[in-house]
């Protein structure tokens, strides 16, 4: 179920509620129901030697065990170390001159970005640099790099624009990712060669007009000729990044296959398209921001596609899709962390030099604060970065969650820096030709792109609570027949004795510097925080927590805090460790987050169970359904308070 759903959220327009209200959690079922069995088979014995597999599937994810009470950090401690010497000197012999070269363009694209096109001056600069063909094989004509090489180039081209950075993405990240990670040895050799250079460029094409978080609802439909030599594409996509010139499309759509009873039904189907008879796009859309994009609807009418441009299997679309775009979000994040750099440096350079009432802005407490914070908010979002791409690296497999994770934390403080910055230049900042208003409008697409904030955060909840479920349904099933479950029960009562005194906290100390001691047992108290109150939600709510979104945000937000302890202090022991030169600042900036981050989790967690919250929730539900009964506020204008009704 969740290959699916995950598909749905991670498209372009993931903001429709609704969705969630159709996603179906396998929790315990309720104490109080009646099941049409015999009592021998509500007595049914629990297998003690299965529990394990049965209530806690194997996962390397952190975050999924997270919901299950477990510390599993098999992938994040220490802190990925992905790259020997001679990738690090790659590395480096590029970043320079490629940040020159960017950084004596940034004016002029300040000044061009209304034009809403690319200056060919500026993509000819990007095929010599080979930045089309990043993560394409050498064999193939690209620069063959890893997660995180290409993180840290997408990271250099943030700092500069964002836009740019879309028509780069939106044709390596997801536009031909299909091909690299699913295609035939025909195709690459057939296709990679022209993608990896530049000459040709691609599109991924999933969002639909009547399809935007529920991707399974799409109507473009392709059916399989007389012959089985080609399909017929019908059907048209919208908000398509560079669909206005790109050369291939990646298209998704639905196809008729025969399953195993015999029944035919339709699946979605992943295939490559190049632009030819049939296939034709509209004008480049009027956006907020990131204008140098190209963003268009496209439209097939008979498209011809032959039998071996399929990507992967038939019917396995929704894999395909899943698949990219897992794979493309860890470069959102480490663009934005570029961005947020930039920012910092713009704001910093501008309170040193502005004086006011005597004064340089730098040495107020209030600009200080706002710098300090920024600046916590950009290590954050880099220590995110370059730990998913590290652990994909490593080889670890399900990720999505922490993928989700980073892709909310970085595009939530790329916004917030940006507009902090803004607030520090002041109205200067507001002024076209000083950049920062671009960079507050550029960053405001990330919270929608690739599944809105929101929705991600119900993703994470729901997705870890279905993780949960299992457990409680095997005690409640065990509850049925305790005489014949007596071991089952006893251990489950020991372990919340030892978790209500405190005794059962994961030691999070042994991988993590004497240092950060204090900060790593914060980070276990959590932890174990966060299981009770998963169980609490569990054992109160049911299957109806899914309808409960209020709490599933509080939920998320202290997984995200939790998560983000545990990088934080994972990167920083690395640099203690190593003994770097920023290693004690770093060491600063992580007790910081810790200690903050400590207060959310309790106030988050404490609000689940909080009468006065929960009552206070009800009220905002019932004011809301008032404004969406009078399409507008319900309350008059103070002038008018003395007329009679």
């Amino acid at each position: 179920m969740f290959r699916s759903i995950a598909t749905k959220l991670y498209s372009p327009r993931s903001d429709n509620i609704h969705l969630i209200k159709n996603m179906v959690i396998r929790t315990s079922s309720s104490s109080n129901a009646q099941p049409k069995t015999d009592n021998k088979k509500m007595e049914a014995k629990v297998d003690l030697d299965r529990l394990d597999k049965i209530k806690i599937p194997e996962s390397h994810s952190f975050v999924q065990n997270l919901f299950a009470g477990r510390a599993n950090t098999e992938f994040f401690l220490p802190y990925p170390q992905v790259l020997n010497n001679e990738e690090i000197s790659f590395l480096d012999m590029i970043v320079d001159p490629v940040s020159k070269m960017w950084e004596d363009k940034w004016d002029e694209l300040v000044k061009l970005e209304d034009t809403e096109t690319v200056p060919e001056e500026v993509m000819q600069m990007m095929r010599d640099m080979g930045s089309f063909g990043i993560q394409v094989p050498v064999e193939y004509g690209g620069m063959g790099c890893n997660n995180t090489q290409y993180a840290r180039l997408a990271e250099v081209a943030g700092r500069y624009d964002l836009g740019i950075g879309i028509v780069q993405g939106a044709h390596q990240s997801i536009g031909y990712k299909g091909l690299v990670l699913f295609g035939t040895p025909e195709q690459k050799a057939k296709y990679l060669p022209d993608l990896a250079t530049g000459t040709k460029m691609a599109a991924f094409a999933l969002t639909e007009p009547s399809a935007g978080s529920d991707a399974s609802s799409i109507k473009t439909r392709a059916v399989l000729s007389e012959d089985g030599k080609h399909y017929i594409l019908n059907g048209s996509k919208l908000y398509i990044s560079n669909g206005g010139f790109a050369d291939f499309f990646t298209v998704f759509a639905k196809t008729e296959i025969k399953n195993e009873k015999g029944e035919i039904k339709d699946k979605v189907t992943a295939f490559w398209v190049p632009r030819g008879p049939g296939l034709t796009n509209g004008p480049n859309m009027k956006k907020m921001g990131i204008k140098f994009s190209n963003t268009t609807e496209i439209w097939f009418d008979n498209v011809k596609i032959p039998v071996e441009n399929i990507i992967g299997e038939v019917g396995e679309g929704f894999k395909v899709a899943m698949k990219i775009l897992n794979n493309g979000r860890y470069g959102m994040i480490c663009a934005l962390s570029g961005t947020m750099q930039k920012a910092i440096e713009m704001a910093s350079t501008y309170a040193n030099t502005r004086t006011q009432f005597g004064n340089k802005l730098s040495s107020f407490t209030a600009i200080q604060e706002k710098i300090g914070r920024m600046t916590l908010a950009h290590f954050v979002t880099q220590s995110h970065a370059y730990m998913i791409s590290g652990v994909i690296d490593k080889g670890m497999a399900d990720f999505q969650l922490e993928a989700a994770v980073g892709k909310i934390v970085a595009s939530d403080s790329a916004w917030h820096v940006c507009d902090e910055a803004l607030q520090i230049f002041g109205g200067m900042g507001y002024i076209k030709e000083t950049g920062i208003e671009k960079m507050l409008r550029d960053t405001r697409i990330f919270r929608i792109f690739e599944g809105a904030n929101e929705i991600l955060r119900l993703f994470i909840a729901l997705t870890g609570l279905q993780y949960a479920g299992g457990h409680l349904r095997e005690i409640q099933k065990a509850m049925k027949n305790p005489t014949a479950n007596l071991g089952l029960i006893f251990m489950e009562a020991s372990k919340r004795l030892k978790r209500t005194a405190g005794f059962d906290a994961p030691d999070m100390t042994e991988k993590i510097h004497p240092s950060l001691h204090p900060e790593a047992q914060i980070l276990s108290k959590n932890i174990i925080l966060f299981s009770s109150a998963v169980e609490h939600l569990l054992i109160k709510y049911n299957k109806q927590i899914v309808m409960e979104q209020m709490l599933l945000l509080r939920l998320a937000n202290s997984v995200i805090d939790i998560y983000t302890m545990l990088i934080l202090l994972s990167r920083v022991t690395l640099s203690l460790n190593k003994n770097i030169p920023s290693a004690e600042y770093e060491s600063q900036l992580c007790k910081l987050f810790v200690s903050e981050a400590n207060m959310r989790v309790n106030q988050n967690l404490s609000a689940l169970r909080s009468p006065a919250i929960l009552k206070n929730d009800e009220l905002i539900r019932n004011i809301a359904v008032q404004i969406f009964e009078n399409q507008g506020i319900g309350h008059q204008s103070p002038l008018h308070s003395n007329e009679s009704s």
